[in-house]
């Protein structure tokens, strides 16, 4: 497959595509919005001529905050266009970068070159930049046709996936030669994008940006002051966090046969997607547990047995208020979510065995005795309440995953020196 015939296909297929978002649309009404700038039509006003970054959804986004910050404070003169395409990626950029004038944000159009074209030529930017491996041929060429380097920052590529790419080469191979940097996070992963046409000057191995988290000093302590308040500073708890469908049943039941030990215990429970908040919230109260949803702004008392994390932008807020963490997206073939996060707040790392996405990550915290892996809600709950009965092995752990944090360390810098170059041209 060529780009042409995969062009033609595109547009043979937008019937699909406006099935599709119908049908999220009836789960999450946000689909049913601003479905032009999915087109390039009715964009937001734009001040062209600055960076362009691309984050495809909340993970993408959070990942690619650093990097943001830094590109606005290394060019206090130039716009950066921040854009996506899930409506809680946008509510999450919003939320990122409230009350930064600089920061511009639409979706980003689908991949046909007409759209690709007019959003472009309205954006006008310098330097393009894609987070992880959100690759559109069409955007990509376009930028290249405009002299615009397209650069690809903290990216990935499992053996599945190059394997994947490897079945359309006709497509893949000249996608990748246009590009001008890819910045990749390990040599493994910097080899398969050479095997499949990425020109080898252009690859390079920095790492991954999200060890470069950085967290606010003030969190741990409004989050105890918090616990303070819920007279909870005594009372084990535990976080299960961007949970997906399947698990939340999992992880309610190992929450019961915690709660015969501890039955003081409180589970801050975090679907991964809005729309499931309400679904998972009737779960909890058809399992008879006590609940309160953290946006009612209802405190939680000694009854309350799980509080669900049903707000935005506060994910690093409720993991400082846990004692332990399980990362959701593992015990289904998700591939998990950033395990980082809880590691940088000291906590011990919990997930389950499906985590693809984060090898390299898993890997080192693993190595390092920083993450542990559980299979089902009985290994779950035997671990959570291991790791609260012995507090000197969950602050070993979590000792460990902090030091996994600070030793590998400097990728962002190393980024942002890669995208100097770009810009520098």
């Amino acid at each position: 497959m060529n780009r042409t015939l995969y062009t033609l296909l595109f547009h043979l297929g937008l019937p699909l595509v406006a099935i599709r978002l119908w049908l999220r649309a009836r789960k999450a009404p946000a689909y049913a919005r601003r479905i032009g700038e999915r087109f390039a039509i009715n964009l937001p006003a734009m001040q062209p001529g600055g960076i362009w970054v691309h984050a495809v959804s909340v993970g993408e986004s959070i990942a690619a905050a650093p990097m943001i910050r830094a590109l606005l404070e290394r060019y206090p003169q130039l716009p950066i266009t921040v854009t996506c395409m899930t409506p809680t990626g946008s509510e999450r950029i919003q939320a990122l970068f409230a009350g930064e004038p600089r920061i511009q944000h639409c979706y980003l159009p689908y991949d046909l070159p007409w759209a690709a074209a007019r959003f472009l030529e309205r954006v006008k930017p310098r330097l393009g930049v894609i987070m992880e491996t959100e690759l559109w041929p069409n955007h990509i060429h376009q930028c290249a046709k405009r002299g615009i380097p397209v650069a690809l920052a903290n990216a990935r590529l499992s053996a599945r996936s190059a394997k994947g790419y490897a079945r359309f080469a006709g497509l893949t191979r000249p996608m990748l030669e246009e590009m001008s940097l890819i910045a990749v996070q390990t040599e493994a992963e910097a080899e398969r994008f050479r095997l499949l046409g990425a020109r080898p000057e252009c690859v390079e191995v920095t790492g991954s940006i999200k060890f470069d988290l950085s967290i606010d000093p003030q969190l741990p302590i409004k989050a105890r002051a918090l616990r303070e308040q819920w007279q909870a500073l005594e009372r084990p708890v535990w976080i299960a966090a961007s949970t997906h469908e399947g698990e939340d049943e999992i992880l309610l039941s190992a929450h019961r046969q915690l709660l015969a030990s501890y039955p003081n215990g409180l589970l801050i429970l975090v679907p991964r997607h809005p729309e499931r908040f309400n679904s998972v919230f009737q779960l909890c109260q058809r399992e008879g547990f006590a609940t309160v949803r953290r946006s009612s702004g209802e405190p939680v008392v000694a009854q309350t047995q799980v509080l669900l994390g049903d707000t935005m932008g506060e994910l690093l807020f409720l993991y400082a208020l846990a004692d332990i963490a399980f990362v959701g997206g593992s015990l289904v073939p998700n591939g998990g979510h950033n395990l980082l996060e809880p590691a940088a707040l000291a906590k011990p790392v919990l997930s389950g065995p499906h985590l693809f996405n984060f090898l390299e990550i898993a890997a080192k915290l693993r190595e390092a005795a920083a993450l542990e892996e559980v299979e089902d809600a009985q290994g779950l709950a035997l671990t959570v309440q291991r790791l609260f009965e012995l507090p000197q092995d969950a602050q070993r752990m979590a000792a460990a995953g902090l030091n996994v944090m600070q030793l590998n360390q400097g990728a962002l810098q190393r980024l942002l020196d890669g995208l100097a170059r770009l810009l520098a041209r």
